[in-house]
């Protein structure tokens, strides 16, 4: 789950993980997962997000289940906050609406040029106001990723094509919709999340250039990522349960993440 969907989702009773009963029934970890959003989960289980999840239930010990769910507007309320399952998945640690476990990876947005053009280092580089920029948008004045707060202050708008993260969702994961756009050249650079663009330039052996874009006042374009259960003193052991896990199988979700092309800060 990227932050700019599950944070676009997140602005539109606990139920625990059960212990392992006298019977010696196995436990269960729910997941709520979209199943069209690769790089993080698909319905085939393809995604790192899933194969975090698989480690984690490795370490608990317990079986894995998926709630699915598109991951729109209404996302948590029809799925953690309904009680259909327990946990989601790549979780930015800024969102209020969920309890966090530790971060088990930074990641920040980058610019994605293709090899051989000259890279952009921020959005004070003359050359974006004469490049057809793509960035990703929510739709909502106000919710939408930094890269377009970045390049409003400067008033770069002209040159400036939105892909719309919730996308079509009858086409395969409709947020790499801004990274194909480069591909077939509509758009000469990208403002995109790191994790999309260094799983799609990865999936696809495509030469391209990935810059982190710096801090600026106001603009955070660096995101820790954690798992998310709901508030409240019901969901506490599997919080605590969560983190060793994630502690555990560090070394396992490194490995995953850098599979997939995953830039970390």
């Amino acid at each position: 789950m990227s932050p700019l969907a599950i944070i676009g989702a997140l602005l539109a009773a606990a139920v625990n993980l059960p212990a392992a009963g006298p019977s010696g029934a196995r436990t269960v970890l729910r997941v709520c997962a979209d199943p069209n959003n690769l790089p993080y989960s698909n319905q085939r289980q393809e995604g790192f997000e899933n194969k975090i999840a698989e480690r984690l239930a490795h370490a608990l010990k317990a079986e894995l289940t998926y709630t699915w769910w598109p991951q729109r507007r209404g996302f948590v309320r029809n799925t953690l906050a309904r009680g259909t399952c327990d946990v989601i998945m790549g979780v930015p640690a800024q969102a209020a609406m969920v309890a966090h476990t530790r971060p088990y990876y930074r990641s920040s947005y980058v610019f994605v040029t293709p090899r051989g053009r000259p890279a952009i280092r921020s959005f004070d580089d003359p050359a974006l106001r004469r490049l057809r920029i793509g960035i990703p948008l929510v739709g909502d004045d106000g919710q939408n990723p930094p890269p377009e707060a970045a390049l409003a202050r400067r008033g770069i708008v002209d040159n400036v094509v939105g892909y719309a993260v919730y996308g079509n969702y009858a086409q395969p994961s409709p947020p790499l919709d801004l990274l194909r756009a480069l591909e077939r050249g509509d758009i000469d650079v990208a403002a995109a999340w790191g994790p999309q663009a260094g799983y799609f330039a990865h999936a696809h052996h495509l030469p391209l250039t990935l810059t982190p874009i710096p801090a600026e006042p106001g603009l955070t374009f660096t995101f820790e990522i954690t798992v998310g259960v709901r508030h409240g003193a019901g969901d506490e052991a599997l919080l605590q349960r969560l983190d060793r896990a994630l502690e555990q199988e560090r070394p396992a979700i490194t490995r995953i993440l850098a599979s997939y092309g995953v830039p970390r800060v």
